[in-house]
Parts: C-alpha cells; sequence; structure tokens
C-alpha cells in the first residue's frame, strides 16, 4: 500500500513538474498564441454580450471588441504622448531659469562649503609623513580606477544596449499582429474550442476546469478592477494635494503619477522623490514639505488599501493577500507584487474546485467520487 502510494505521488510530482517544464519551453516559442488566448479569455464575456445583446453575428462582436480594446489602449498611450509633450513645453520655459538657479546653489555651495573643506584636507595631508601620504595617494587611483571602469563598462553596456532595443521594435510588432489574429481566432471559435476541449477531458476533469476557469476569471477581472480602483484613489489623492499647495498642471501632474502607480514598489515614488530634493535644492521648502506630506498619505493609504481592495475584490482574505504581496516581492522583486496575488488567485480557485482533494485521494488510491 505504502509503495503504491509512493509511487502515485511521484507520479504526480513529475506530472506536475514536467507540464511546468513543457508549458515553459513551448511558451519560449508560443508566447503570441499564448497572450492571443489570455486575451481571448478575458474578452470572452464582452464578445458573448455583444453577441447576445447586440444579436450580432459571433465574428462581428469579436472585431467590434478587440477595435473598443485596441482603441482603449491606443487612447491611453495618446493621451500620455500629449501630456509628454505638453509636459515637454513647460519645462522647455522653466528649466533654464531653474538651471540658473541651480547652478548658482551649486557655485554657492562650493564656495562655501567644499573650498574651506578642501583647503583643511590639504593642510592636514601636508601635515603627515611621506609614508602615509604615498598611501593616501594609491588609495585614491585605485579609487579613482575602479570609478572608471566601472563607469566605462556601464557606458559600453549601455550604448551596446540600444541595438536591441531598435531591433525589438520589429519584434514588438510581429508579436502584436500574431497575438491580434490569433485573439480574433480564438474568440471566433471560442465555444467550439471549449467543447472540443470538453469531449477530450475525462468528466471529472471537465468539472473542474470549468469551475476552475469560471473562478478564474471572476478573479483576474476582481484584480483588474481592484487595480483600477487603487489607480484612481491615488489620482484623486494627489489631485486634492497639488489642488491644495497651488501647483502648476495640478490635473497632469496628477493623471500621469495617478499611471506611474501601476508600476510596483516604485510607483508614485517616480515622480514624488526626485521633484521634493528638486525643491530643497531651489529653497522651496514649503514646497518640499507639502510634497513630502502628500507623499506619505498616498505610500499609507495605498499600504492600507491595497489587501483590502484586493481582497474584496478577488474574494480572498486580506491577511492572505498580505502574506502573498510580501512573499511574491521578497522572492521575485517587485513583480511579484502582481504575481504574488494572481498565484494566489488560482490556488484558491484550484483548492476551490477540489483538484487538490482529488489529487489527494489519487495518492492514496482510493476512487474519486463525482
Amino acid at each position: 500500500m505504502y509503495v503504491n502510494r509512493t509511487f502515485r505521488f511521484l507520479l504526480v510530482v513529475g506530472v506536475i513538474i514536467g507540464s511546468l517544464l513543457l508549458v515553459y519551453y513551448l511558451s519560449k516559442i508560443t508566447y503570441p498564441f499564448i497572450f492571443g488566448l489570455a486575451i481571448a479569455f478575458l474578452m470572452n464575456p464582452f464578445v458573448n454580450f455583444l453577441q447576445k445583446k447586440g444579436r450580432m453575428p459571433r465574428a462581428l462582436a469579436v472585431l467590434i471588441a478587440l477595435i473598443l480594446v485596441f482603441a482603449f489602449f491606443a487612447g491611453i498611450i495618446t493621451l500620455l504622448i500629449a501630456e509628454l509633450v505638453t509636459g515637454a513645453d513647460y519645462l522647455a520655459k522653466v528649466v533654464p531659469d531653474q538651471l540658473d538657479t541651480l547652478i548658482s546653489y551649486i557655485e554657492h555651495l562650493i564656495a562655501s562649503q567644499i573650498i574651506p573643506i578642501y583647503d583643511q584636507l590639504t593642510s592636514l595631508f601636508n601635515s603627515l609623513g611621506s609614508g602615509q601620504q604615498d598611501t593616501i595617494m594609491k588609495n585614491i587611483q585605485n579609487a579613482g580606477s575602479t570609478i572608471g571602469t566601472n563607469l566605462g563598462n556601464f557606458i559600453q553596456h549601455f550604448f551596446g544596449f540600444i541595438p536591441t532595443i531598435i531591433s525589438w521594435f520589429p519584434n514588438a510588432a510581429t508579436v502584436l499582429i500574431f497575438s491580434l489574429m490569433a485573439t480574433f481566432f480564438i474568440s471566433k471559435d471560442f465555444d467550439r474550442l471549449k467543447a472540443r476541449a470538453g469531449r477530450i477531458l475525462p468528466t471529472r476533469a471537465k468539472s473542474s476546469s470549468q469551475k476552475v476557469v469560471v473562478d478564474l476569471q471572476k478573479a483576474l477581472f476582481g484584480f483588474i478592477k481592484a487595480q483600477l480602483t487603487l489607480i484612481s484613489i491615488t489620482t484623486v489623492i494627489i489631485l486634492i494635494g497639488l489642488l491644495i499647495l497651488r501647483v502648476d498642471y495640478a490635473i497632469t501632474i496628477a493623471l500621469v503619477t495617478g499611471l506611474v502607480d501601476i508600476l510596483p514598489y516604485l510607483g508614485t515614488g517616480l515622480i514624488f522623490v526626485p521633484w521634493i530634493i528638486y525643491e530643497v535644492i531651489t529653497g522651496d521648502i514649503n514646497l518640499a514639505i507639502g510634497l513630502g506630506v502628500l507623499y506619505i498619505v498616498v505610500l499609507v493609504q495605498r499600504q492600507i488599501m491595497e489587501p483590502k481592495v484586493l481582497s474584496s475584490s478577488i474574494g480572498m482574505d486580506p491577511l492572505a493577500t498580505l502574506i502573498a504581496l510580501f512573499v511574491g516581492f521578497k522572492l521575485i522583486g517587485f513583480l511579484g507584487l502582481i504575481v504574488g496575488p494572481v498565484t494566489l488567485v488560482i490556488l484558491t480557485t484550484l483548492h476551490k474546485a477540489n483538484v487538490f482533494r482529488d489529487l489527494w485521494t489519487f495518492i492514496k488510491g482510493k476512487e474519486i467520487s463525482e
């Protein structure tokens, strides 16, 4: 009995590991179609709505859904570009005066702080023995050589990476085209492909997979809704704070900062931290303090609201969501803040579909109940 259970356990582990490795290697050459499948999966409820309520053919419903999705993302990109152009025009007018202020600050800092420190160090250096002076000079030369080598390597890698970035654009365009085509054909034949998969799978696996697909779809839509909710809250708080501080272009800055909040871990700090440092350097301490307070408020509300919003949107316990966020971050960095909750959603969905129970029943050698 124990030998049979051990064999079944090793068989289950081997099948899971083999399946993951197979998916990993296949995804390297089929990722446009995986993207297409994911988009079709998420888009399917909207396509069904257009097909039933609009009484239109499936192909037309898919085409309209694709056009709307593409238009949505194109609109966001256009808005970002327009805001960047507006911001660049504003900076072109403001930066020269601010640069003069920064140069004056640096000149004053060098005259009042750096030169006296340099004179003190020179006097201290001249008072040392020749052996000590030689040791200090060697350490300075070694440090300079190390900095120069690292800087040279960085510049070399940076300019060597530019051709890679340029060559990425044709590949990205090809992937986009294939992904859109795959999305169209998969979504158009979604019900037929689903029925064909149902005929291949056993009855028990079919019912479990249906539960997994439905729950996963609800959870993923909930995850997207939660992220949009968090970004909206952040944008509103930043807008109110900037209006109180009487900052120019408050709406534009709030929108851009809210979109930047999509980036895990970096988030709004990518905008606020350099901005606060700049205001301190230019001497506007009151605005720097106000921005610092606003940044702290945004950080605190994000940390408090994220587990609650995620848990309510995807139907998970706030503590489990918080643990998933922390574990994901510690394992794979800022990307884990997205991967962690998604993984928890998948595991929770598999548990609700009794997949783990059925696997354990199979390992124990008992009959799986329908």
